[in-house]
């Protein structure tokens, strides 16, 4: 299927208005737009301007609260809830790191689970965050059953993503956003709505044999075998059980039941490398260590070594100055 081009501004206005004419407020949207937008940046298009259409389907259908007012309550000096009111979770994520980053400016550690949420989009949103304040952030967010555990035949865990985000002094933060599947759901999707094929791994049919039509996944893998499924695990506790959402098989579905909340959960960590070690040469290590490991000779095959999340980098350094690349399909309902 063929993709246009637009620039970044445009496809965040079209969202906008998509999202507003749904019912949503518009500063809502305009929040929900920025994260979706992000991801097409830095060329994460199964988290981008594609997911338009199932949240106006979501809140046209009662799954999404379009007037949430989500609330944070502190529960220490570095700890607190947000509850999204079943909101949208790109505004729920937003708040809740927010306020994780006050808590670790003043405290050197702030942890807030969010709670009564939604999907949140990419997290590398939120860790960026973090790391433009000179700060770590983590961040976790379970998501419903589509993944076998490791020498399972049934789906019992989600996608369940994890990002880090680590500021450097001169260079651009060190940003780690991966699913502890092999393949985020949402290239799958991507996959689908552009008619392409997928390579063998990253998703599997009834019978847990691989697949390359991307309409005959059933299930994904985690990746690494057992050392994804027990992050996979590590990340549900963090962002299900942690924040009182439910885990594994118990979460609703993304894309089924659009008239039900979610209710699912998020965990978010800021440090502040200040309560630990002196800032700045902190930041300084972390330009040293960036620059070496671009310096390691590549292998064959490899023109160099890329530091995680540098790819993305340069691709929303690229898509800033010549627009983003979307499918037709998707440009065709944000502007009908």
């Amino acid at each position: 299927m063929a993709s246009i081009v637009i620039q970044a501004e445009e496809a965040r206005e079209l969202v906008v208005k998509k999202l507003t004419e749904a019912g949503l407020h518009s500063d809502d949207a305009s929040k929900v737009a920025d994260v979706l937008v992000h991801a097409d940046l830095r060329n994460v298009n199964s988290h981008g301007v594609l997911r338009t259409e199932h949240y106006v389907n979501r809140l046209q259908a009662g799954g999404i609260n379009p007037h949430a007012r989500p609330t944070f309550s502190p529960s220490g000096p570095v700890t607190g809830v947000v509850d999204g009111d079943d909101g949208f979770g790109h505004v729920i994520a937003d708040l809740a790191m927010e306020h994780a980053i006050d808590m670790a400016k003043k405290n050197g550690v702030g942890m807030v689970t969010a709670i009564n949420s939604s999907h949140c989009g990419a997290l590398s949103y939120f860790v960026q965050k973090a790391a433009d304040a000179k700060l770590i952030g983590i961040a976790m967010s379970h998501t419903d059953k589509i993944v076998v555990p490791f020498g399972g035949k049934t789906q019992f865990l989600g996608t369940n993503p994890i990002a880090y985000g680590v500021p450097a002094k001169t260079k651009k933060p060190f940003i780690l956003d991966m699913a502890t599947s092999n393949v985020a759901l949402g290239k799958i999707l991507q996959a689908r709505e552009e008619g392409k094929e997928i390579p063998h791994g990253w998703g599997v049919d009834e019978q847990g044999s691989s697949v390359t039509n991307p309409h005959d996944v059933v299930s994904l893998l985690p990746f690494g075998g057992p050392k994804g499924y027990g992050l996979s695990v590590i990340v549900d506790i963090f962002s299900g059980l942690l924040a009182r959402a439910a885990f594994g098989p118990h979460i609703s579905k993304m894309y089924g039941d659009l008239d039900q909340k979610r209710k699912l959960g998020h965990y978010f960590c800021v440090i502040n490398p200040a309560f630990f070690t002196d800032a700045d040469v902190f930041l300084e290590q972390m330009d040293r260590m960036m620059e070496e490991l671009s310096l390691v000779e590549p292998a064959p095959g490899f023109d160099r070594v890329y530091i995680p999340g540098e790819i993305e980098q340069l691709h929303e350094e690229r898509n800033r100055a010549h627009g983003v690349s979307i499918a037709q399909s998707v440009y065709e309902f944000l502007t009908k």
